[in-house]
């Protein structure tokens, strides 16, 4: 399973959001080029950098942080937040992006997203859905910042885009998010008993090593991590301990 440490970005600093409230933030660091650098010298192969003012706006924010840390991190950087044009995506792919993460255009345009998608390749842009449980458990999706709940539902979004070349979706259980309560393992493996070819990410929640172990026995292929590094809950030794492929 690959381990994909997460660097969120809000006014050039890095910080966490508790389930993407602007006004639940905790600051960890006002340099993120070398929280990045830190993260480069993990045993990972990649680095997940959310822009959380583009995220919330729909306007490209941080540039010159993220140009910086892709120019710079010697990890695969993959990209979220205010991504909206096509100009946009090649864009962060000339500056060393390697994939971009695309949400609420996803549900919102998908037209336009599938275009993308099959234009770069599925190698190039990872779907981020993230969610709502309904009380029968179906996984409603979240957009604008998580600020909406959509009337679309994961399994129908995932559907249109399979034939397009999806391969990477990064799903996030919003109530599990930075609230350190614990991956829904039960819900990433009904995607994957769904969909077993996805290159999925799993996201929220990851509180120590043995959530990471959980999510490696269940098979998911990726999981990310934010706070749980920066606070140092998890260790570089432990995150090296995970097989970095997938």
């Amino acid at each position: 399973m690959r381990v994909i440490p997460a660097i969120d970005l809000r006014g050039g600093r890095c910080v966490r959001l508790l389930q993407g409230d602007f006004d639940r933030e905790t600051e960890y660091s006002n340099d993120p080029l070398s929280v990045a650098r830190r993260f480069g010298d993990f045993a990972v192969t990649d680095l997940h950098v959310v822009d959380l003012d583009g995220a919330r706006t729909g306007n490209p924010a941080n540039t010159g942080v993220i140009r910086q840390i892709a120019g710079d991190s010697v990890l695969d950087i993959q990209l979220g937040g205010g991504i909206r044009e096509h100009a946009a995506l090649e864009h962060w792919y000339e500056a060393g992006v390697r994939r971009c993460v695309l949400g609420s255009l996803a549900v919102s345009h998908p037209e336009r997203v599938l275009d993308w998608l099959r234009h770069f390749g599925g190698d190039r842009i990872v779907l981020a859905l993230d969610v709502i449980l309904r009380d029968d458990g179906t996984p409603m999706l979240a957009t604008d910042g998580w600020t909406r709940t959509s009337e679309a539902d994961l399994w129908t979004c995932i559907e249109r885009y399979l034939d397009g070349g999806l391969r990477h979706v990064l799903c996030t259980d919003i109530d599990r998010d930075g609230a350190m309560r614990g991956p829904n393992i039960d819900l990433y493996r009904a995607i994957l008993d769904r969909y077993p070819d996805l290159l999925l990410q799993a996201s929220g929640g990851v509180r120590d090593a043995a959530d990471l172990r959980a999510l490696a026995a269940a098979g998911i292929p990726a999981a990310i991590t934010g706070r749980a590094v920066l606070e140092g809950r998890i260790s570089a030794a432990e995150v090296g301990s995970f097989r970095q492929s997938a």
